[in-house]
């Protein structure tokens, strides 16, 4: 939980960063961008000057700085109307815009200066738009603001994978050590169950005690699989889910009724059953948790429906809060005192990772129960 909260922190001060760098970041194209159009603002106004004084002007005037400041524009869009609309005189437009549109929407965009002569009867306007790089200048704060939302999502999927990672290795490691450590106590309690069968042939107890070391090795077994990619090998859902059921029923209280419920013929698929029958008694142990010592039933429904077989493990128990319905398969969740949080995280690995299979929760409900649904397709 700890490591949850960490990486939920982290993402949250990345998001955080994100944000104040594309505020800052908007707020100073803002800025920048506003400086600017006044700038061009103020070339404008020079320009219809420029205009003003060469229509103005007379055989003694010296043209030579008005027509500078009239060939100096080379990037802001400009049109010259009369007092009519009709247009006069236009530049650093391309050939392909309708000059008359164009200069409409200038001057509703309240780009227009107006000029008036003074012995010259009428007056122009100088409509003019903002430059090309200015326009860029506008977006790029969007641009900018889309990169680094990239950035933020591939740091967080770099963590989490780096994270998840870092858990599946922990837990092979675990896991295979485990059925490692195992192995010698389950070969010597093989060992002692032949003697007694040989020293007390009729006790009736060590039949029983052999089960337990059976289940010893089948719980080796599955460990020792977890990491490596498991066989699968057609196999009966029905005797699955019965074994289950025997396995579970002399493990829990008589106030706790297990029933199954199957289709009348045989439904094969392919798995690994050591694997795929601890995922349901998993399932069935969390169900007996949320019975909380009380009365209660576990049903277990298997179901075809065209080309996926499903298994649903339905309880009565205490229910899980909506709010943490989506965080049951998280590694280190548990509302337990005593545990892990381990068991729901491995149970999807094997039903998605190894069998390709979907493991999600169908239904749950506080005070009424809970049920898991796990969809396996034909192979």
């Amino acid at each position: 939980m700890q490591w949850t909260d960490r990486i939920r922190q982290v993402k949250i001060w990345l998001v955080a960063a994100a944000v104040a760098i594309a505020v800052a970041s908007l707020l100073a194209s803002h800025f920048l961008v506003r400086d600017l159009q006044e700038e061009e603002r103020s070339k404008m106004e020079l320009w219809a000057e420029a205009m003003h004084a060469l229509n103005e002007a007379d055989e003694n005037t010296d043209l030579t700085l008005v027509t500078a400041v009239i060939e100096g524009n080379n990037t802001i869009p400009v049109i010259v109307l009369s007092d009519e609309g009709d247009v006069m005189d236009y530049r650093n437009i391309a050939d392909d815009v309708d000059v008359a549109d164009y200069a409409q929407r200038m001057k509703e965009a309240g780009h227009a200066i107006k000029i008036e002569f003074t012995d010259l009867p009428g007056y122009q306007l100088v409509c003019y738009d903002e430059s090309t790089l200015l326009k860029r200048l506008t977006y790029y704060p969007y641009w900018q603001l889309g990169i680094v939302m990239i950035f933020v999502v591939v740091a967080i999927f770099a963590l989490l994978s780096s994270k998840r990672a870092e858990q599946n290795k922990v837990w092979v490691g675990l896991s295979k050590e485990t059925a490692h450590q195992l192995g010698t106590p389950i070969s010597s309690l093989m060992a002692w169950v032949e003697i007694l069968k040989e020293n007390y042939p009729e006790d009736d107890l060590i039949p029983e005690m052999n089960k337990d070391v059976e289940r010893l090795k089948l719980i080796a077994d599955r460990f020792s699989k977890i990491g490596s990619l498991p066989e699968p090998v057609e196999t009966s859902m029905n005797e699955l889910l019965d074994r289950v059921i025997v396995y579970m029923d002399k493990r829990t209280s008589q106030k706790v009724a297990i029933e199954g419920h199957y289709p009348s013929h045989d439904v094969v698929v392919k798995l690994n059953a050591s694997l795929f029958e601890w995922v349901i008694e998993n399932l069935c142990k969390n169900a007996v948790d949320a019975m909380e010592g009380g009365s209660g039933r576990i049903d277990l429904w298997l179901l075809e429906e065209d080309d996926v077989v499903a298994v649903e493990v339905a309880d009565t128990g205490k229910g899980i809060r909506k709010k943490n319905v989506k965080n049951v398969f998280r590694p280190g969740f548990t509302t337990k005192k005593r545990g892990w949080g381990l068991g729901l995280s491995l149970a999807k690995r094997i039903v998605e990772e190894y069998h390709k299979g979907h493991i999600y929760v169908k239904y749950s409900e506080v005070g009424r129960g809970t049920t898991f649904r796990i969809e396996l397709k034909r192979r």
